[in-house]
């Protein structure tokens, strides 16, 4: 059974995005302006699925954490739950690599070492999560490379919205199992 977090990925989240590529598809027809339209649809959605996917992380981190504090004592519950959530990443950046690796790593798994083991597509991956925060960050602080292209199609905002929903499976399955192990019972 999946997580919470992915269900509400699956569901809540999927349909949010659904909307913006409902929105793309209803922006006027083939003439000039349209172009310059959908360009500007094409820049919210990409920003939309990096900021969605990074819900997504925070709350699989955050049903992890919980996971593991439910088997402690009563006591030490609020502090250890503190102590995990302290200086999270994903609560104040981006969804990139490095962070998810170092906030998942706090809870005691080698992240990347076993998404990675889950499937062998991982690293390639990952290049493109990193691609879609770069983009992100371009789109949102207006800082593109110079001489790099602004355009953004929208079958490439498609290609990493399919990317993050395999991150999404294989990053639920590796921390159910990983959770298991520490837990003895079944995470979600």
């Amino acid at each position: 059974m999946p997580s919470r977090s992915l269900l509400r990925w699956r569901r809540h989240r999927a349909a949010v995005l659904d909307e913006i590529e409902t929105a793309h598809a209803t922006v006027g027809d083939s003439d000039r302006g349209r172009r310059f339209a959908t360009q500007q649809i094409n820049y919210a959605y990409a920003t939309l699925l990096c900021s969605h996917f990074q819900g997504f992380c925070r709350d699989l981190h955050t049903e992890c954490i919980d996971a593991i504090v439910a088997i402690l004592p009563p006591q030490v519950q609020p502090f250890t739950k503190a102590s995990l959530n302290s200086n999270r990443m994903l609560d104040r950046g981006n969804p990139h690599p490095g962070a998810l690796g170092a906030d998942f790593g706090r809870l005691g798994i080698r992240f990347w070492v076993e998404v990675d083991l889950k499937d062998s597509r991982s690293p390639h991956r990952r290049v493109l999560l990193q691609e879609l925060v770069n983009r992100r960050n371009a789109i949102v602080h207006q800082d593109f490379t110079p001489g790099a292209s602004t355009v953004l199609h929208l079958l490439r905002v498609r290609a990493w919205r399919r990317v993050l929903n395999k991150i999404a499976r294989d990053f639920d399955s590796v921390l159910c199992q990983y959770l298991q192990g520490i837990t003895g019972g079944q995470a979600w």
